[in-house]
């Protein structure tokens, strides 16, 4: 079952549950076994830096302004327009490395990758395209779902992480995701950037750049696209129907990748 956390108690927006606020409803031994890890995660506390520091209590790791609380209000979602998105076009990807501390691979089968490039031919018209693909922040995320742990969560806002206080490296997320958007980190680790925390043998992915969000700014790699590539990439609400992300979506045709899974993801695709 997928568990919606944010920073207070917050239901899961599901008609279908019970819950009212709190956790969703579970079994009694699955409800023992989340008991037992919050009660085991709420006594680490890892200072990252000055003024920066990760604090697991009953929820996931964040680092966010306490008068700016996660709401299922919002639903953070993405739209890339594959008509403007320029060939050889690298933009959003050597800015997510750069925001992220994560480098360029030079081992792109095992090496970390938050953002990738992935060529791709139309199977009706032969028609190429050189897709970005990062984490489709599902509103159903399968990684979700298979974390033993509850190291994979979804934001009350539709953003899907992982905890790494908790994650123990399984990598049962990485077989579970149908976009191949998880990585495995196998080498030590230096530099970290103190809003973006790695570590070795954990999983990571693309964070929708929750740290900006949080502070109410745009994601790195749609801020890049925008200066430097041919501003492909928007970010918005899609909650809200004013947003321009919103109203693109209702108007125009777009997609989204495997959509007959039924993950829901947040990332929409258009002129493919």
């Amino acid at each position: 079952m997928t568990e919606v956390r944010s920073g207070s108690a917050a239901g899961c927006g599901k008609s279908s549950c019970s819950c009212k606020g709190g956790e969703p409803a579970v079994a009694p031994v699955e409800a023992g076994r989340r008991w037992f890890l919050k009660t085991a995660a709420a006594v680490s506390t890892t200072l990252l830096a000055p003024g920066v520091t990760l604090i697991s209590a009953g929820g996931p790791a964040e680092a966010r302004p306490a008068d700016q609380p996660v709401s299922s209000k919002h639903r953070w979602g993405m739209l890339v327009d594959m008509g403007k998105c320029k060939d050889g076009c690298t933009a959003c990807v050597s800015a997510c490395s750069k925001e992220n501390g994560w480098k360029t691979p030079d081992r792109p089968a095992t090496d970390a990758q938050w953002i990738r490039k992935v060529d791709a031919t139309s199977h009706k018209d032969g028609t190429k395209f050189s897709l970005p693909v990062m984490c489709q922040h599902c509103a159903h995320p399968p990684c979700v779902d298979v974390c033993p742990t509850g190291a994979s969560f979804k934001r009350a806002d539709g953003i899907v992480l992982v905890d790494k206080h908790i994650c123990i490296g399984c990598r049962y997320c990485m077989m579970a995701c149908p976009y191949g958007a998880r990585s495995f980190i196998h080498e030590t680790l230096e530099d970290q950037k103190p809003y973006a925390p790695r570590g070795k043998g954990t999983v990571e992915s693309c964070t929708m750049c929750v740290h900006r969000v949080d502070a109410g700014r745009q994601p790195a790699c749609v801020e890049a696209c925008a200066t430097q590539g041919g501003g492909a990439i928007m970010f918005g609400d899609l909650n809200d129907p004013q947003s321009e992300i919103s109203k693109i979506v209702a108007t125009y045709r777009t997609k989204r990748l495997r959509d007959d899974l039924g993950c829901e993801t947040g990332v929409y695709y258009r002129n493919i």
